[in-house]
């Protein structure tokens, strides 16, 4: 089974089973402070999970593209991606664990879906602790569906539990379901959920049935949820028996882009063909990666271009560590790869395509600038080796080194290789001191965990919502209908907007903006929210942003004393303030560029 069956099996099933499919959404995520990418299916969903009621019902169904950037330098072994699908179904206050269970168990197991041997499946289900007991609820479902004891484990809270998506909130057990790749037990105690190797993680059924509070202690939640994943890359693998990821279908056309392109004489992967065949496939699969993940960056209907800051530079190293290993293989440029991308993914994310000149356009950019990078690093490197080569023992200082990888981008490798031509070395341990540290703090700010659009629903963050739609209207009042929303970023303490402009905003309209949406908190004007389909929604003068994906029937957030006497109105999740009297007053405290022909306001209420 291919990722295309798969995928379409998984909404056929679902929707089937009374669920409605939904459209997955960017990956660059709106109003969250918290992380620079889409990390999970769910996390667009966080909202509703918490109680919003979902335009397209309590039943949902969709797939959904995904970055995480953890284990960014561990992407070049067998299974770490940084892209990745996930399927997804959620139930929002409609079945429970029975039903999510039962539907997961028949979509593995029966012929006419995955067809999974039941003999193969394994399942791990929550402990219990003081503060929530063991699941034997779930286990219960398993037994009843033919899954003896032996093959259902009791895991501790940070195996199978999904936590509150800030210090409170929603939360509960999950259950894992793992296949047996038939490896011999490594001992007495193994069993699903095991890290030996023998039971591989293909789904998981995660059960919101608490609340914990700002005491710390767990209540029964009155709407209880379900929120399932499934990797579409990971799931592929284990249905076609294959030992890694790059092994399927899913990477067959990059690989083959990539081994096309490379230096005469070639390289066959996976061939074991010479003594750097392990090095050579790692490359590749680097490569693979890397290119796939931008590919789709630049391909979002919200895309990034590289920068120094934020998701901006996730992207940039991407690209940056991807080149590097093109040139080892003596590639010359990546754009075929990223075609071959393009080629693959267009059916499901058709905007790959629409958007297919500007990702090649922006990715030929960045090469040609990472180029420059590193002439300037063997400059630097070159006005460094006087003094160095003083040195008898013609050791490089790691220091240096990473001096030289954190200010220039100049990759410790090449670092190593400009030394070894003249004799030296580098101090590789004092390197991968600094460069530890570095990794932990940028994996502290780019794998934190998911705390939602709106995590607290608090009253700040709730005003700021609202904020935005006030300075979207006063933006294209005072600049004209082109100054679209970009996107957004909320905290409790600031607002983040960017818009389409450009040029800089003189300090005359600046003001003006700022004085429009205070009249508009000053007049306290209801804020009212309707259901009606996308087209009724526009009909009746509803902005919405360029390039989302909407579902069949959207909210409809009125500022104004009646839908036909209103001085904003947007389709919107929500969720947003009754009134606008008493949100306080809103100062513009700086407007600068984003990216090119984006502008962005930092704002606050007081």
């Amino acid at each position: 089974m291919d990722s295309d069956e798969l995928r379409s099996k998984y909404i056929e099933f679902f929707t089937r089973h009374g669920h409605a499919q939904i459209e997955g959404k960017s990956l660059i995520p709106e109003n969250d402070p918290t992380v620079l990418f889409t990390t999970a299916g769910m996390h667009p969903l966080v909202p509703y999970l918490l109680g919003e009621p979902h335009p397209a019902g309590k039943r949902l169904v969709d797939y959904q593209k995904c970055i995480r950037t953890g284990d960014i330098d561990s992407v070049g072994d067998s299974s770490h991606l940084t892209f990745f699908e996930m399927l997804g179904n959620w139930s929002l206050g409609d079945y429970f664990k029975e039903g999510a269970i039962k539907m997961s168990f028949e979509f593995l197991s029966s012929p006419e879906w995955l067809g999974i041997p039941p003999e193969k499946l394994g399942i791990t289900v929550f402990a219990g602790d003081e503060n929530a007991p063991r699941d034997e609820e779930s286990a219960a479902v398993w037994k009843e569906l033919g899954i003896p004891e032996s093959r259902i484990s009791y895991r501790p809270k940070e195996d199978n539990w999904w936590g509150p998506a800030g210090s409170t909130g929603p939360c509960g057990p999950d259950s894992e379901m793992f296949y047996d790749i038939g490896k011999e037990p490594c001992g007495p105690d193994c069993g699903p959920g095991c890290a030996c190797g023998k039971w591989l993680e293909i789904w998981n059924d995660v059960f919101m049935q608490y609340n914990k509070t700002g005491a710390g202690t767990y209540e029964p939640l009155a709407r209880t949820c379900v929120d399932t994943g499934m990797g579409i890359e990971r799931t592929v693998t284990i249905l076609n028996g294959k030992k890694s990821v790059y092994d399927t279908e899913v990477f067959a056309p990059v690989i083959a882009a990539v081994t096309s392109i490379m230096k005469p004489g070639g390289h066959v992967y996976g061939g074991g063909e010479s003594e750097d065949s392990p090095d050579k496939d790692r490359s590749i699969r680097i490569i693979c990666d890397h290119v796939r993940s931008s590919t789709f960056v630049l391909g979002d209907p919200k895309a990034l271009s590289p920068s120094n800051v934020g998701a901006g530079y996730v992207l940039r190293r991407l690209i940056r560590r991807a080149v590097r290993h093109g040139r080892k293989l003596g590639i010359e440029s990546l754009v075929p790869v990223a075609q071959a991308v393009v080629d693959k993914f267009a059916g499901p994310y058709p905007e790959l395509a629409a958007n297919r000149a500007s990702i090649m356009e922006e990715l030929g950019r960045e090469e040609a600038r990472f180029l420059e990078t590193l002439q300037k690093g063997e400059h630097e490197f070159e006005k460094l080796l006087p003094n160095l080569l003083k040195d008898p023992k013609k050791l490089m200082s790691g220091r240096l080194a990473f001096k030289l990888y954190d200010t220039y981008g100049f990759p410790v490798e090449l670092t190593e290789e400009l030394a070894a031509e003249k004799g030296m070395t580098v101090n590789r341990a004092e390197f991968d001191e600094a460069f530890k540290k570095h990794q932990e703090l940028s994996r502290a700010q780019g794998g934190q965990v998911f705390k939602g659009g709106l995590v607290d629903q608090g009253e700040m963050a709730v005003k700021y919502h609202t904020a935005t739609h006030l300075l979207h209207k006063a933006l294209r009042m005072v600049l004209g209908d082109h100054a679209a929303q970009k996107g957004s970023n909320i905290t409790a303490e600031r607002m983040r907007f960017d818009f389409s402009h450009p040029a800089p905003m003189t300090a005359e309209e600046i003001k003006k903006v700022q004085d429009i949406v205070n009249e508009q908190i000053a007049a306290d004007l209801p804020v009212t929210m309707e259901m009606m389909s996308l087209d009724e929604a526009l009909a009746a003068g509803a902005t919405a942003l360029f390039g989302e994906k909407y579902e069949s029937q959207v909210k409809v957030y009125t500022v104004g004393k009646s839908p036909a006497d209103f001085f904003s109105k947007e389709v919107c999740g929500g969720p947003h303030v009754e009134r606008t009297g008493g949100m306080g007053r809103f100062r513009i405290q700086k407007e600068q560029s984003s990216s090119a022909g984006v502008r962005r306001i930092r704002a606050a209420l007081e």
